[in-house]
C-alpha cells in the first residue's frame, strides 16, 4: 500500500538532492559551453590537424555512453594526472566533457544559419574579424542557438542521475539513501519523479518562451 507519510518527512533531503542536481548540471553546462566554443574553433581552424582533433573528440564523446565517460574521469583520469578527484568534481567534469561535444555541434549548426553576406558586409565595412564576431555574428548566433542550448541543459539534468554511480549525492542518490531507510522504494522514487518533472517542465517552459521570443524577433 502506498503511504507517503514516512517518505514526505524526508522532503528537505529530497530538495537538497534536487539542488545538487541543478548545481552539477549548471556547472557542467557552463564549463561544457566554454569547451564547446573551443571545439568550434578547432573545427573551423585552418590547420587540418586541429580540425581533426575537434572532429575526433566530438565523435568519440557522442559515440560512447556517458556512464563510461564518468568512470574514465573518476577512476582513470586521477591515475593519469596524479590527483584524486572528489566525486562531485569528477561528476561536473564528466558532464562538461560530454556536454561540450553536443554544444559544439549546436554552435556549428547555428553558424550555418547565418548568411555569408553578414561576413561579407562586415568585411566591406572594414571591420576586423574579432569585431565582426563580437558585434555581428555572436549576437545572431546566441539568438539562434538559445532554444537548443536550453534543451541540452535539460538533457544534462536527466543525465546527472547517472552520477549516483560514483556516489554524488544528487537527487537519484538521495532517493536511494532514503529508500534504504524507509524501505518504501515506490514512495521514494515517486517523489523523485515529481521533482524531476518539475525541474524539466521549467526548462521546457523556458524553451517555449525563448522560441516564441525568437520568432517574434525574426518577424
Amino acid at each position: 500500500m502506498v503511504d507517503f507519510s514516512r517518505t514526505i518527512a524526508f522532503l528537505p533531503q529530497f530538495l537538497a538532492g534536487a539542488g545538487v542536481t541543478v548545481t552539477v548540471s549548471a556547472l557542467g553546462f557552463a564549463l561544457g559551453t566554454v569547451i564547446g566554443f573551443g571545439l568550434l574553433a578547432c573545427r573551423r581552424s585552418r590547420w587540418r590537424a586541429v580540425r581533426l582533433v575537434g572532429a575526433v573528440y566530438t565523435s568519440f564523446i557522442r559515440g560512447t555512453p556517458l556512464i563510461v565517460q564518468i568512470f574514465v574521469v573518476y577512476y582513470v583520469l586521477p591515475g593519469l594526472v596524479g590527483i584524486d578527484l572528489p566525486p562531485l568534481l569528477a561528476g561536473v567534469l564528466a558532464l562538461s566533457f560530454n556536454s561540450a561535444a553536443f554544444v559544439a555541434e549546436i554552435l556549428r549548426a547555428g553558424l550555418t544559419r547565418i548568411p555569408n553576406g553578414q561576413y561579407e558586409a562586415a568585411k566591406a565595412l572594414g571591420l576586423k574579424p574579432a569585431v565582426t564576431w563580437l558585434k555581428v555574428i555572436l549576437p545572431q548566433l546566441f539568438r539562434i542557438v538559445t532554444p537548443p542550448m536550453v534543451n541540452e541543459f535539460t538533457m544534462l539534468v536527466k543525465a546527472s542521475s547517472i552520477l549516483s554511480v560514483i556516489t554524488v549525492v544528487e537527487l537519484t542518490r538521495t532517493t536511494q539513501n532514503i529508500m534504504n531507510v524507509t524501505y518504501r522504494p515506490v514512495d521514494a522514487f515517486a517523489v523523485a519523479a515529481v521533482l524531476y518533472f518539475i525541474m524539466l517542465s521549467a526548462c521546457s517552459l523556458l524553451v517555449r518562451r525563448l522560441e516564441r521570443r525568437s520568432e517574434g524577433t525574426r518577424a
